[in-house]
């Protein structure tokens, strides 16, 4: 096996502690780690006899997480993976009990505060915002950013979470948010399997942080393997820190710190990091942590054992290098405890961590009892009264004989009992269906709530203010009332920060921030290289530690290169903690209607489907952009602001209140009424659907116009459905592809208003092709909805409801 680069000592330095000081030190570090084991050996078991669902754990993990954990502070963060249940344990940022309700996807917050039974075990996150959305004392707190299972997901987050710490430090003007940081000097703590560090997430994140000089400290835990792949099929030299030595920072360069350290080492680990968290924390220089000869005793998860794919030799080396045979080895030799004592620590531990999984189980177990006792009670009280005795009677000892049974199984009792007696009356009829009634609200609440966090601060509940415009209202560009909105909105909150690719120095390819960075200095309006994920990372850290970034992605169509960020991460971030983390961030692209094939995007379907758990706006025109730019600075939700491309020299009315007029979300507008069809559509093709309105009135033919301006929220007070009212007809013009964001307003409008009912004719849909936008204006002519399109379409609709009066066109 390598050798360390940092062997140890043998010593720690007990300069500021006596020897009974220390002793009680490393044997509280022993105990934590073997009732950390011990929680792994009995959730793989209660996993294998199914009372849970999966496993995966940090066995193998435990002593170099003892040693990050002497160095982790009030006010520093964490963005990890799931192998760091020892870590949490030692901060004190989780439990035992905790870590048992989660394995067993207890959905009661008090129990698993983490995420409600929402995540599977060693997914962990602190609760950083209170009940009504507000924020917490951060900086009073040790403080876990959401997991997720994503491998390497996490990593852009972190790269946030460190820079916020720059800012903090480096912007006077941020001096008084003492809630969120004392001076800069919190550290955000990232850990990583070494197999994920060949992901591309992880490599984007590395060079982006030696850039930006933040205290980031990235610890890989090295146990050769990425589940049966070995590091020579993973890592170029099998070594990730050996390849990465060109980041090492020399002097008059930025750059990384780079260590490197024995897994099962105890007190090598914990010199090292004592050294390489300080040179974090006060240089604010990120730092490599390379913890190698780590072991997984137990495999990678429930779903298989290791034994398949490891060499006999390999498992003899995990067996006898094992990290916590090592400290216990270490710890007899060097007189801080003798057999005897270490025996009896282990057997209380054993103890105590049954006791904890027994609370967790018998916690989740009686209130299920409970759930299925009433319903089998119902059930019962209903067979008294039905001609279907027998049948019930079976439906309630199905229940009853559950092995394991969940609220699941009380429900669909109830259900079935109810199916059965479908052509009977009764009251004891009506007490089950009030029961279910009330208990699919409960559910509703344990399984499907929070996908915002629907805050008093949320963008849906600020304040709507119109638009003032003073009588000589000057007419500018597009862009002039972006760059005028945003100017505003900086002076008056010293907390919004916005970046991207070309953001900086020439004020955005479009020249909304033309002039900003000048003004408000480059901390606050910032360039940041060609690396989308990490910028929608860097946003979402920042708006995690109380900041208002919003992250450019400079056209919509390199969205793709963040989707796994956005979706995977920012999107469930609320959801996957029942509420108790948000991060604000405004992602702001541009996109429709251009040239090419990667300038023309519009893949609101990929959005749509990809980023529930974000508001999406899609405003057709600049002025309305502004006003929903000051919505979401006003709120506490993440957003997409999708602006028109061709819109950006387009002349436009400048509103006196430019910086504080608010555009709701969800609240679609008319833009033209007419009595004959219903047109529903967004962006920038809603001004090509204006021009045809025009075309079609001189057939004869008046349509009503209608932009739900932002796709999520749809259309919250039915102006869709109300206008197919009076006119039965309904179009949706979309320039994404067949059966993408067109068929999602069609099933909000048809489904979800009830529209279907109001028709007269079959709804059509007119989009763009089934392929991507090719280069140049015939390009665009022949391959997305056009004026003509829109009038031939919105004719021959008329035309086959009334052929008489609106003949074929040919």
């Amino acid at each position: 096996m390598p050798e360390t680069a940092n062997p140890g000592t043998g010593k720690l330095d007990l300069t500021e502690l006596s020897f009974d000081d220390f002793k009680n030190v490393v044997v509280n570090d022993y105990r934590i780690a073997y009732e950390s084991r011990q929680a792994s050996l009995i959730g793989r078991r209660e996993v294998l006899t199914g009372k849970a669902k999966f496993g995966i754990f940090g066995d193998g993990k435990e002593v170099a997480q003892l040693a990050m954990a002497k160095v982790f502070r009030k006010g520093d963060w964490r963005a990890g993976y799931y192998r760091d249940q020892t870590f949490m344990f030692a901060t004190g940022m989780s439990n035992l009990k905790e870590f048992f309700a989660q394995l067993y996807a207890n959905p009661d917050i008090t129990e698993d505060p983490a995420s409600g039974g929402r995540q599977m075990n060693c997914h962990y996150a602190t609760r950083f915002i209170n009940e009504d959305g507000s924020w917490i004392n951060q900086a009073e707190s040790m403080n876990c950013s959401a997991d997720m299972s994503t491998t390497s997901g996490h990593m852009p987050r972190l790269l946030g979470l460190a820079y916020a710490s720059k800012l903090y430090r480096q912007n006077k003007e941020l001096s008084s948010s003492a809630t969120f940081s004392v001076n800069g000097n919190e550290v955000a703590f990232g850990t990583i399997g070494n197999g994920a560090t060949s992901e591309g997430l992880f490599f984007e994140v590395f060079n982006a942080a030696g850039v930006l000089q933040v205290p980031m400290a990235i610890s890989v835990w090295d146990d050769a393997y990425a589940i049966s792949v070995p590091a020579s099929i993973q890592t170029t030299k099998e070594d990730i820190s050996e390849i990465l030595k060109g980041f090492q920072r020399e002097t008059g360069t930025n750059g990384y710190e780079i260590f490197k350290v024995r897994g099962w080492d105890y007190v090598a680990l914990c010199e090292t990091y004592e050294r390489a968290i300080a040179v974090c924390r006060e240089e604010h220089v990120p730092v490599l942590i390379h913890v190698t000869e780590m072991t997984q005793p137990q495999g990678h998860s429930t779903s298989g054992s290791h034994e398949r794919y490891k060499t006999k030799d390999r498992l003899t080396w995990e067996s006898d290098y094992d990290c916590l045979l090592q400290m216990r080895n270490w710890m007899i030799e060097s007189a801080i405890i003798t057999e005897d004592d270490i025996s009896f620590i282990e057997d209380e531990a054993k103890k105590y961590v049954r006791e904890c999984q027994r609370e967790a189980w018998n916690n989740l177990g009686d209130k299920i009892k409970a759930d299925i006792d009433e319903a089998v009670h119902l059930i019962s009280q209903l067979t008294q009264v039905s001609e279907l005795k027998k049948e019930l009677e079976e439906v309630c000892s199905e229940v009853l004989t559950c092995v394991d049974p969940g609220r699941k199984d009380a429900v669909a009792a109830a259900r079935k009992a109810l199916r059965l007696t479908i052509q009977e009356t009764s009251e004891e009829k009506n007490a089950l269906i009030d029961w279910l009634d009330r208990e699919n609200n409960k559910n509703e609440d344990r399984f499907n709530s929070k996908l915002f966090t629907g805050s008093s601060s949320s963008p849906l509940k600020v304040n709507v203010i119109a638009a003032d415009y003073a009588e000589d209202a000057p007419s500018l560009d597009g862009r002039e009332i972006l760059n005028a909105c945003f100017e505003s909105n900086f002076e008056r909150d010293k907390t919004i920060v916005a970046f991207g690719e070309d953001v900086g120095a020439i004020g955005d390819v479009n020249q909304g921030f033309a002039g900003l960075q000048n003004k408000f200095g480059n901390l606050r309006v910032t360039d940041t290289g060609i690396r989308e994920a990490s910028i929608v990372g860097k946003g979402m850290g920042l708006a995690m530690r109380g900041l208002k970034p919003i992250a450019e992605i400079q056209y919509v169509d390199y969205l793709l290169y963040a989707i796994t960020v956005l979706s995977d991460d920012l999107a469930s971030l609320s959801y996957r903690t029942a509420g108790g983390q948000k991060a604000p961030v405004i992602v702001r692209t541009r996109g429709h209607r251009l040239e090419g094939i990667w300038h023309s995007g519009s893949p609101l379907g990929i959005i749509l489907n990809a980023l529930r758990g974000l508001h999406i706006c899609v405003p057709r025109n600049m002025t309305q952009a502004a006003g929903m730019y000051n919505t979401l600075l006003r709120g506490d939700e993440p957003a997409i602001v999708i602006e028109c491309l061709n819109g950006y020299r387009l002349k436009e009315k400048l509103p006196a209140n430019v910086g504080q007029f608010t555009v709701p979300l969800g609240k679609a507008e008319i833009l033209r009424e007419g009595p004959d069809m219903t047109v529903v559509s967004y962006g920038s093709t809603l001004r090509v659907v204006m021009d045809a309105a025009v075309e079609l009135e001189k057939l004869g033919v008046n349509i009503e116009v209608v932009d739900p301006q932002t796709l999520y929220p749809f259309d919250t007070d039915n102006v869709c459905g109300s206008s197919l009212q009076k006119t039965n007809k309904l179009l949706v013009v979309d320039e994404d592809l067949p059966g993408a964001a067109s068929a999602y307003i069609l099933q909000k409008v048809l489904e979800a208003q009830k529209g279907y009912y109001l028709l007269d004719s079959p709804p059509r849909t007119l989009s763009a092709k089934d392929h991507r936008p090719p280069y140049g204006s015939d390009g665009d002519y022949f391959s997305k909805p056009s004026v003509d399109d829109i009038v031939e379409t919105v004719y021959a609709m008329m035309s086959e409801s009334n052929p008489a009066k609106y003949p074929p066109i040919y």
